[in-house]
């Protein structure tokens, strides 16, 4: 096992399975001499791996510069630190304000990526979110709430594509969201599934539609820490039908590693 130096390690959990954070991630949360997590979504048992000579500290208390000093200071002891944010960093992270801080204490830093909340979604409930012949592309997004979007980034304008869409932090703002899905073309019938705490041991599954999506948000007390994944990819009977396949498995397709067999041969 890499011995880790003293600079901060930016890990990403995944989406609350323990088993489902990386092995890199893994190795460093043991050996790491601190370990700031964000103890709010990031789950206790995999915190509870970390070494013995570990210290542990939440972070749901501190600002942004309580969290940075804490990280700075252990760096400059010459001590490796271990930042475990849920998912992955990269998505709805808030990691690029602590990156600025470090360097301009000259502090390093590397990030591990972990499994995002997207894809946990997907896999619970079993979807592929892009399906040939039907939908090649996925938006990352969110609704626009108390955080404004970029002009050019309304959730209208992106689900012009008509392709599949994935909001993050907006199980709170299901009724616009359904309005600027109707408004960019979308039909009602349009399937939605939205995961609750995905691969949490109380997760929550919704399959719906655009035209009922915010009644059964309310019935089922579903109002943040969840996935809303919408599009004919989440179709539930879409396994039901032997219509989509791709061309990489197709006997007919010829690609480096094997030669298609034509009709007839």
């Amino acid at each position: 096992m890499k011995v880790l130096e003293p600079k901060v390690y930016i890990v990403g959990a995944g989406p609350g399975d323990p088993e489902l954070i990386t092995v890199k991630g893994l190795n460093i949360l043991k050996q790491a001499d601190l370990v700031l997590y964000t103890d709010s979504l990031v789950n206790d048992d995999l915190i509870a791996q970390a070494g013995e000579h570990t210290q542990v500290m939440q972070s749901s208390g501190m600002d942004l510069e309580q969290m940075v000093e804490v990280m700075v200071q252990a760096v400059k002891a010459g001590k490796s630190v271990a930042r475990v944010h849920t998912g992955d960093p990269a998505m709805y992270g808030a990691v690029l304000e602590q990156l600025v801080l470090l360097k301009q204490n000259g502090v390093t830093y590397e990030i591990i990526p972990g499994v995002s909340s997207v894809f946990a979604a997907a896999a619970v409930i079993g979807a592929e979110l892009t399906v040939p012949d039907l939908t090649q592309t996925v938006i990352l997004t969110r609704a626009e709430g108390r955080t404004p979007v970029p002009e050019r980034e309304k959730l209208k304008d992106l689900a012009s594509h008509h392709c599949t869409v994935a909001l993050f932090l907006s199980a709170t703002l299901a009724k616009k969201v359904v309005r600027e899905f109707l408004e960019a073309g979308w039909s009602e019938e349009t399937p939605v599934a939205v995961v609750q705490r995905a691969t949490w041991p109380d997760q929550k599954i919704v399959r719906t539609t655009l035209k009922h999506l915010d009644e059964d948000l309310r019935k089922a007390g579903i109002r943040m820490h969840a996935m809303i994944l919408t599009g004919w990819a989440l179709d539930p009977t879409i396994t039901q039908r032997d219509a989509y396949r791709s061309k990489l498995y197709d006997k007919a397709f010829t690609h480096g590693y094997r030669k298609g067999v034509k009709a007839g041969e």
